[in-house]
């Protein structure tokens, strides 16, 4: 592929700094990570009893760590469930839509004319902001959580997605028509190829922006769900059950960066 038809950042590999992943690093890179992570983790835990700190303040790295095999894991675990149902909904039905509207507006511009401002106000108004109005009219539930998701995730996906649609070799598509191939055609064996780097991009911003979402949510109200525990185990001062959920909260972030890494080489790795 020609280097013209993906900028410089526009797709998975250049995302962010970790784009090389860690399908690029050598034993040396990882065990220097590891090196560093037994570092900050072990200079952590000296510093805090040395200083003696309340646990109820900041609990140490082994506190945190004693609270997986604990009895209070199982309800973390419940409540994580919960947390995963309300983000695996509310990201589909946000992601369908989204790739659905970005595929729409860039072969109707018209449509793109009409629908642009209410995306922009989609993006740039906290969704956070609108739990409060959403749990009023749809309860306690899991909808007011899962329509804060797709609203979240779903704006996230279609622009990126739109901007990869976009970023093709007219070249390309010239050539295409001249030989007679449909706009359907040309779409699905030109555009989506082409733009799948961005696409991912998309989906993984998005994946990422509707777990804060719906974390957020839970701590709006309804008892359930691993942003309510955080809600209580801060207000009862239960630190290492609250860092507990906060670690499980960042190797999820983790996760799903290196799900969308991994996709990305096998879909898009031709970008690189």
């Amino acid at each position: 592929m020609s280097k013209t038809t993906q900028p410089n950042g526009a797709g998975i590999a250049g995302s962010t700094a970790l784009a090389n992943g860690p399908g690029g690093q050598g034993a040396r890179e990882v065990a220097a990570i590891i090196a560093v992570a037994i570092l900050v983790i072990g200079g952590g835990e000296l510093l805090l009893r040395l200083m003696d700190v309340p646990q109820f303040i900041l609990p140490t790295p082994s506190a945190i760590a004693a609270v997986f095999p604990s009895p209070e894991m199982a309800t973390i675990g419940q409540h994580y469930s919960y947390t995963l149902v309300e983000l695996v909904a509310g990201y589909a039905i946000g992601a369908s839509i989204g790739l659905v509207l970005a595929a729409v507006i860039t072969q109707f511009p018209f449509v793109e004319k009409v629908i642009t401002p209410y995306i922009l106000l989609l993006v740039t108004t906290p969704m956070l902001a609108l739990v409060p109005l959403l749990i009023l009219n749809f309860g306690f539930g899991f909808a007011p959580r899962i329509i804060a998701v797709a609203l979240a995730s779903g704006p996230m996906v279609m622009i990126n997605a739109a901007t990869g649609f976009r970023r093709v070799d007219m070249m390309k598509i010239a050539l295409a028509r001249s030989c007679g191939a449909s706009t359907l055609q040309i779409f699905t064996k030109i555009r989506i190829p082409m733009a799948m780097p961005m696409v991912i991009v998309g989906l993984m911003i998005g994946a990422i922006f509707g777990m804060i979402t719906a974390v957020g949510a839970e701590m709006s109200g309804g008892g359930f769900g691993l942003g309510s525990r955080l809600t209580t185990y801060s207000s009862t001062l239960r630190m290492p059950e609250f860092f507990a959920c906060i670690l499980i909260l960042a190797i999820t972030g983790i996760t799903i960066y290196a799900f969308f890494f991994w996709l990305g080489k096998k879909l898009a790795g031709w970008e690189s």
